[in-house]
């Protein structure tokens, strides 16, 4: 074979007589690996003999690398915003570009979603389930379309289900169940049971609702304002309530002389209840015209309870005293009850009921009775059989033992 030309070898030989700054690099970089600690020694001497210096470079080299870190941010910046324009500027290409990279890529996408659910498994279905909270009606256009569409599915997860004998039973004891108990409601002439069903939508909004409320920092002192405004309404109109009621009535006949709309006398008594409270009382900030509705609601609850049982235990009183002061009359009444009882053919009463009954018609006729009931006139009527019993037998008591006296004496 010819030997090559001279000009041919010329290169080769230059290459040979002078190495390429690849060999040079890797030079260094095997004589760094073999003296790193002879290296990092004189390192240390020089700049201990020359910390200016070396602080100099230090920062010069901190200005250099912070000024590339500066322009490669800029170029990114102005990247992306020329990325932003183009795309805004060419919104088909670009969907179509996204949509060619899907199908060409599907495996691809797969393992993002797949890899990103694995990850963040909380917050995506928090996201769908507010995307259907949103548009209730749309979810359960989807679930029906779906349904409609996987009719075979839907039997086989349903046969599924079913094919779990104890799921099975509880299923046919449950629809069993619920016809006995449509059965009965209706042989005893009332409507069938009428039963809500809350969706996963409307459970979910209730435990937000629940934890924005039970969480709420402010909660605590919330509910202490308003026990401590209830209850310092109730207190109030129980210890002032006639006197409340004096200057409401007095407000309405002014309100009526003025020719001004008349207001319910009530709704002037606990407005002005309420203002007095509030001003009393050392915080009411955290309370809404809501809280402020349902203290009054309360106090009208407990008010009406209080003067109830307190006219109940005056109607006792009274019905006692009475048949103490007009006893004899009241047994006359009585025994003459029992004989047209008997003309006319009835049976007759025991003389105890009878004047107690007497009594009783008695005092309600001229006693008023506001807010009690018919119960509540039976119940006073027990009442005070049981208090004249135990006045009878105490005097029967006192009696026998000054007999018993007077026979010792």
């Amino acid at each position: 074979m010819n030997d090559p030309p001279e000009e041919a070898a010329a290169p080769s030989k230059a290459r040979v007589e002078h190495p390429s700054v690849d060999d040079e690099a890797e030079r260094r970089r095997q004589y760094v690996a073999a003296n790193r600690d002879r290296i990092r020694e004189l390192n240390r001497l020089w700049r201990s003999e020359h910390l200016d210096r070396a602080r100099e470079l230090n920062r010069d080299s901190m200005r250099r690398a912070a000024a590339r870190r500066h322009r490669e941010a800029e170029v990114r910046a102005r990247g992306r915003e020329r990325a932003k324009l183009w795309r805004v500027a060419h919104p088909e290409r670009r969907r179509e570009y996204q949509q060619r990279w899907v199908a060409e890529n599907r495996e691809k996408v797969r393992e993002y979603y797949n890899r990103y659910y694995e990850s963040h498994r909380d917050e995506v279905n928090a996201r769908a389930a507010d995307r259907r909270d949103a548009d209730p009606e749309r979810t359960k256009q989807i679930t029906r379309q779906w349904a409609e569409r996987n009719k075979e599915r839907r039997a086989e997860l349903q046969r599924n289900r079913r094919s779990d004998p104890e799921i099975y039973q509880s299923e046919l004891e449950a629809n069993a169940a619920a016809r006995r108990l449509k059965r009965s409601l209706s042989r005893a002439g009332l409507p069938p049971k009428l039963l809500h069903a809350t969706t996963a939508a409307e459970r979910r909004a209730n435990e937000r609702e629940a934890d924005a409320y039970f969480n709420d920092p402010s909660r605590p002192e919330h509910l202490r304002q308003f026990t401590v405004f209830a209850e310092s309404l109730t207190e109030h109109m129980l210890k002032n309530g006639a006197r409340l009621r004096e200057f409401a009535d007095a407000y309405v006949e002014t309100r009526s002389r003025m020719g001004l709309p008349p207001i319910p006398v009530e709704t002037i008594v606990y407005a002005r209840v309420v203002e007095i409270v509030a001003e009393r009382m050392r915080r009411v900030d955290l309370l809404t015209g809501r809280d402020v509705a349902a203290a009054v609601r309360t106090t009208q609850a407990e008010v009406r309870t209080v003067e109830r049982r307190m006219q109940l235990d005056q109607l006792v009183k009274t019905v006692v005293a009475h048949i103490h002061r007009d006893d004899a009359r009241l047994r006359l009444a009585a025994k003459e009850e029992n004989a047209a009882r008997a003309h006319r053919g009835r049976p007759s009463v025991p003389t105890e009921s009878l004047v107690m009954k007497i009594a009783l018609h008695e005092i309600m006729e001229r006693t008023p009775r506001n807010g009690l009931t018919i119960e509540d006139a039976r119940v006073a009527a027990r009442i005070a059989r049981l208090q004249l019993a135990v006045s009878i037998e105490s005097r029967r008591c006192v009696v026998e033992e000054k007999y018993h006296q007077r026979s010792l004496g």
